[in-house]
């Protein structure tokens, strides 16, 4: 059963955007680098292509959104053997890409909204979730315009690969608190800043195996698990559990594991009000 405790939901103050001189363009100012977006355009069309420069990303997104789904079900006391087990929740996508994780949850029975400052990635995606059949909400919008302009917090915000490609992290992770609801829960992914992430993240999957594209990350924007749970607790959000991910070369599958020195994620309850 749903807990019916946890998707009560509060009205956030809605406040005009007075500083943007282009209105039609909501992506046009905000926490975000030109040159990262600009990566993303360039590749946009390869976000569901199983043999293009996400091919390795969907198998990845894969084993991480099943992580995700049976996160969700926990945090609200649902059951996943159901069928569609996240009947009932509004969950936003913030940096949706091509919606690789929106159309697995909005298959799971959840109302989807995904946003990206990636004009393209949006486009792609909703031109796959319209292949798809599926029902998703896609914005070309910042995640400032959502705080300022949404209504109705969400029951589960998720921030997946997205904070090391942004320049003020402590921001973007203020902003995913403030759209979700008090009693909420927050997902966010990342990689550790460690040496095992430059050789493996890096130097491995991008110059060597070609698993991403050249210059799709800087080591130096990486966040250690410590670093986001600081910021996290700042935002107002407690952390409830944190897992790994790691890539076995051999069968080129990806699963959960305790060791958080490349790729983890970490699970978070939203708190009280932001100070």
């Amino acid at each position: 059963m749903l807990d019916k405790s946890k998707l009560t939901s509060v009205k956030s103050n809605e406040q005009k955007d007075a500083s943007s001189e282009n209105t039609s363009n909501k992506a046009s100012d905000g926490n975000y680098s030109p040159e990262e977006i600009a990566k993303f355009d360039k590749l946009a069309e390869s976000w569901w292509d199983p043999n293009g420069s996400y091919k390795t990303a969907i198998e990845f997104n894969r084993a991480r959104v099943e992580y995700f789904i049976a996160q969700i079900c926990t945090f609200y006391n649902l059951d996943v053997n159901q069928d569609k087990p996240l009947s009932g929740l509004r969950i936003l996508d913030v940096g949706c890409g091509g919606g690789l994780v929106c159309e697995p949850l909005a298959q799971a029975g959840a109302s989807v909204t995904g946003i990206d400052v990636s004009e393209m990635s949006i486009e792609v995606a909703k031109r796959h979730a319209s292949q798809s059949d599926l029902d998703i909400e896609y914005r070309h919008e910042h995640a400032e315009h959502t705080v300022r302009h949404n209504e109705t917090p969400f029951d589960v915000v998720i921030n997946a690969e997205v904070i090391e490609h942004v320049p003020n992290q402590k921001e973007l992770v203020k902003q995913c608190s403030s759209l979700c609801k008090v009693g909420g829960c927050v997902i966010m992914a990342t990689l550790n800043r460690t040496i095992k992430s430059f050789v493996i993240g890096i130097i491995g999957a991008e110059y060597i195996m070609r698993y991403l594209p050249r210059g799709t990350h800087s080591w130096y924007l990486f966040v250690t698990p410590f670093e986001l749970n600081s910021m996290a607790s700042i935002a107002r959000m407690k952390l409830v559990t944190e897992i790994g991910m790691a890539f076995n070369v051999f069968n080129k599958k990806w699963r959960t594991t305790k060791s958080v020195s490349i790729n983890y994620i970490q699970i978070y309850e939203r708190l009280g009000k932001i100070r």
